[in-house]
């Protein structure tokens, strides 16, 4: 699961780079996978809280309908996420004593 976060991640922060649109749509499908496999795995751990934020994190990056944010919003968006992700890995990993 570390590598799953880690990379997501890693993906969301190179949004702050001027990348091909191509990019950011891939980065949103991507983003939407990972948030919904992510919110598969908090229900069979009975994480009820952590899976909604999944399952609302899913919803705004899905890429079908849009949420028209801006850049700036997005970039917002993207660090705070990228940053909780890395956060709740790390914190859990050390919590587990892995």
């Amino acid at each position: 699961m570390k590598i799953i976060k880690v990379a997501l991640a890693v993906l969301l922060l190179l949004c702050f780079l001027d990348m091909p649109y191509g990019y950011y749509q891939f980065v949103r499908f991507l983003s939407m996978v990972t948030f919904a496999y992510l919110a598969l795995q908090a229900s069979q751990d009975e994480e009820g809280d952590i899976m909604w934020i999944y399952i609302a994190l899913a919803l705004l990056f899905q890429p079908f309908f849009k949420v028209s944010l801006g850049r700036s919003i997005w970039n917002f968006v993207d660090f705070v996420v990228a940053v909780w992700l890395l956060y709740s890995e790390f914190n859990s990993s050390e919590k587990n004593g892995k």
